[in-house]
C-alpha cells in the first residue's frame, strides 16, 4: 500500500499580530513565532505565511524582544551546537514551546547529549517529529490524473553530482566499485561543471541518478531524490534508508535500491538492461499518472508549519527529556 505523507497547507485569510482574527464569526488568536538564530547565522528575509501558504494569524519575527509574548521559539540545532549558552536565558513562558530545528542526519549532528529536558518540541525530516517537514513529497494530481506521461529526451545514462566527497562514506565507496562496470557521469567539486549550474536542467539529460545520501538513517531522504531524481525525470537509485523505509513515502516502482541487487556489477547490469528495454524503463514513470512532486522550501515551509502545529496542539505539553535518544535511534 502506498502511503503519500505530505504537509497540507490551508487555504486561510491574513491576520494582525496584535488583535484577534475574525472571519465567519470565528476568532482566532494570534501566534507569535520567535526565529531565535537564523540557520547557519545567515540573514534572510522573513517569509509571510498568508502570502505564501495562505496561513492566517501567524507572525514570525527575529525580535527578541518578542520572546515572552512568542508561542514558539524556533532554534536551529547547527547554530548551537550543544552550547547552552545561546539559548535564551531568564525567565521562560509556561505556555511557550521551544523548538528544536534540525534537517541534518544524526552523523552530522553533534552535541545532542546537552540537550535533554531543554526543549519541547522537535521539527525534522523525521516521520515522528513534532512537526514533520520532508525534504519532498508526493501529492495527487487533481482529477483522474494523467494518461499518458511524457519524458525529456534522453541520451545518456547515469550521472551523480556530489559536493561532500568522503573516501569513507559508504556511497563514495559503492560508487567506485559501481562505475567499473557502467559508466557514470559526476558533477560537483570533484567532477564536472552543471549545465547553466542547473542540477535540474544537468540531470535531465539522463535516464537514471544515484540518489545517494551522505548517511543513512531513518526517514533520511533528501533533496537526491525529490528534486535531484524526480524533479528531473531521472530513475533514482537509491543509497539510504532500507527499501521498506522509502516506500512510506513513495510507489515501490518508482526507484531502483541498491539493496535489492547482490553486488554492483548486478545492478550495473540490470541498468544496461533497463537502457534496452523501453518500455519496461517507462514503467518507472508511472506514478507521474497519479502525482505531482513538492520540494520544500527552506526555510519559509518549516516556519509557517509551526503556526499550524501550535494551533492543532492547543494547550498540550510536552518535553523531550533525551533529545539524543529519539533522534540517534
Amino acid at each position: 500500500m502506498l502511503l503519500t505523507v505530505y504537509l497540507c497547507f490551508q487555504k486561510l485569510p491574513q491576520a494582525s499580530s496584535n488583535v484577534p482574527f475574525v472571519t465567519d464569526h470565528i476568532v482566532m488568536d494570534p501566534i507569535i513565532v520567535l526565529l531565535w538564530l537564523q540557520p547557519f547565522g545567515k540573514k534572510r528575509p522573513i517569509p509571510d505565511c498568508q502570502t505564501l501558504y495562505n496561513i492566517r494569524a501567524c507572525t514570525l519575527t527575529t525580535d527578541r524582544d518578542q520572546y515572552l509574548r512568542s508561542q514558539a521559539v524556533i532554534i536551529h540545532h547547527r547554530d548551537i551546537r550543544g552550547n547552552l549558552s545561546t539559548l535564551p536565558q531568564g525567565h521562560r513562558p509556561v505556555s511557550q514551546r521551544w523548538i528544536w530545528m534540525n534537517f541534518e542526519s544524526p552523523s552530522h549532528t553533534s552535541g545532542l547529549k546537552k540537550l535533554g529536558g531543554v526543549f519541547n518540541w522537535t521539527m525534522s525530516y523525521r516521520l515522528d517529529s513534532d512537526v514533520f517537514v520532508p525534504y519532498g513529497y508526493l501529492y495527487p494530481k487533481k482529477g483522474y490524473g494523467s494518461k499518458k506521461v511524457s519524458l525529456p529526451h534522453k541520451k545518456k545514462l547515469v550521472a551523480w553530482v556530489i559536493s561532500n566527497w568522503n573516501e569513507e562514506h559508504t556511497r563514495v565507496k559503492y560508487y567506485v566499485r559501481l562505475r567499473r562496470h557502467i559508466p557514470i557521469d559526476v558533477y560537483g567539486g570533484q567532477g564536472m561543471e552543471l549545465s547553466n549550474n542547473s542540477i535540474v536542467q544537468t540531470v535531465s539529460q539522463y535516464k537514471f541518478y544515484l540518489a545517494f545520501e551522505n548517511s543513512q538513517h531513518p526517514d533520511y531522504i533528501t533533496e537526491k531524490l525529490w528534486r535531484n531524481a524526480f524533479m528531473s525525470s531521472a530513475v533514482p537509485v537509491v543509497l539510504g534508508p532500507g527499501r521498506a523505509n522509502y516506500e512510506l513515502f513513495l510507489p515501490p516502482d518508482s526507484f531502483i535500491h541498491i539493496d535489492d541487487f547482490r553486488s554492483p556489477k548486478v545492478l550495473a547490469d540490470y541498468l544496461n538492461f533497463l537502457d534496452k528495454n523501453p518500455k519496461l524503463y517507462k514503467k518507472y514513470f508511472m506514478w507521474k499518472k497519479h502525482y505531482n512532486v513538492h520540494v520544500t522550501s527552506f526555510w519559509s515551509e518549516p516556519y509557517c508549519s509551526v503556526c499550524k502545529a501550535i494551533r492543532a496542539a492547543g494547550s498540550q505539553t510536552k518535553t523531550m527529556s533525551d533529545l539524543a535518544l529519539w533522534f540517534e535511534a
